[in-house]
């Protein structure tokens, strides 16, 4: 307060300063014939000039205060806000020109950044909670069955040859199922830092896809769960990919249908269609579906379709931003359809791989 005091006094001052003298030379002019001006019209006169001085000090004071002073006063005001964490104090931006007008801006462009970074935190630190949450609580079911199967074979429960296979299959699935959630919580740790490491080939996609069919057959049969599988591509048809991460987004896919499975005799088809220059793959279950409202969400990291129910299926809820983020690398794209009470279909699409000798052969 007193700085500021200080720099209005000086600022009225040295605006006065040439008013002042002015009327040191005016009154010196009138000194000098003094003896031909009445007494009391020099008096007046000087008291006229005084007042006018003095009236001028004060609009000059209130004209800097107003101004200036009362700028820089809701400038920091703002600044004190914006130490606070409280980023929706906002100043006029086109109101007031010059230099003024010019730190208004900057602060307003300040704080939008400050409060869009703010923003951001806030949400990665909630995701980040959840995905904690959603992973103590996905592992905790597994090693509880774990637990109570390996008790029933040193209790000595399953008696049976046959119940002991039942006990270890079942223990063994439940620890994939752990694998399968530390790989997600890794994967995740590799998108949020854009650090997925990829290994590039040229792959013929049939062999590929055979490959794939002839492991998840295996775990569908054991789900009662009937695979079916076409190819309309032209033999030696390639793309560049990487095939573990490529083989990642087919299991990511497969598990979410097994996983929300609720008929009896579920079905998975697997299609390869021709789509030009590109390759387009079809995956389509018979499963519940989803909702038309959650479509365009389920490849948004942390989203389920229904917290309620989902949270007895287990997963956390990253598996499709993962298969959405590797498609997208690849030079991709993936969506969804469809239908509640009829299914799901995955289509995802990727570039072929046109060779040297494809193209001559083509011209």
């Amino acid at each position: 307060m007193k700085l500021k005091k200080r720099l209005t006094i000086t600022y009225a001052i040295m605006m006065s300063f040439p008013i002042f003298t002015a009327l040191v030379g005016f009154l010196m002019v009138i000194l000098s014939g003094s003896e031909f001006v009445p007494k009391a019209i020099f008096m007046q006169v000087f008291i006229a000039l005084i007042v006018v001085l003095i009236l001028m000090s004060l609009i000059l004071t209130t004209w800097t205060n107003k101004g200036v002073f009362a700028h820089i006063r809701r400038l920091n005001e703002a600044m004190g806000c914006i130490a606070e964490g409280n980023f929706d104090y906002a100043l006029p931006r086109d109101e007031i020109g010059g230099e003024i007008g010019e730190l208004y801006k900057s602060y307003e462009d300040m704080r939008l950044r400050l409060k869009e970074s703010s923003e951001d935190t806030i949400r990665n630190e909630q995701q980040n909670r959840e995905l904690i949450s959603n992973i103590t609580h996905d592992l905790k079911t597994p090693i509880t069955a774990i637990k109570g199967y390996v008790e029933g074979i040193i209790d000595g429960v399953a008696d049976t040859d046959e119940k002991k296979e039942k006990y270890i299959k079942t223990i063994y699935n439940k620890a994939n199922d752990m694998d399968r959630l530390i790989n997600e919580l890794t994967y995740y740790s590799g998108i949020d830092s854009n650090r997925i490491p990829y290994t590039f080939h040229r792959i013929d996609v049939s062999d590929f896809f055979n490959d794939c069919i002839e492991e998840v057959g295996m775990d569908l049969d054991n789900n009662n769960i009937e695979l079916n599988y076409s190819n309309l591509l032209e033999p030696g048809t390639r793309i560049i990919a990487d095939p573990e991460q490529l083989k990642k987004v087919i299991n990511n896919i497969i598990g979410n249908s097994v996983k929300y499975m609720d008929k009896e005799h579920g079905i998975i088809d697997i299609r390869l269609l021709d789509a030009v220059d590109s390759i387009r793959v079809e995956i389509e279950d018979n499963g519940k579906g989803i909702a038309n409202k959650d479509l365009g969400n389920i490849f948004e990291r942390f989203y389920r379709t229904d917290a309620s129910r989902n949270s007895s299926k287990g997963g956390s809820g990253i598996g499709l931003s993962i298969v959405k983020k590797i498609v997208e690398d690849h030079g991709g794209y993936i969506w969804a359809t469809s239908k509640e009470g009829e299914g799901t279909c995955m289509h995802f699409v990727m570039r072929k791989y046109v060779g040297q000798n494809e193209e001559s052969e083509q011209a």
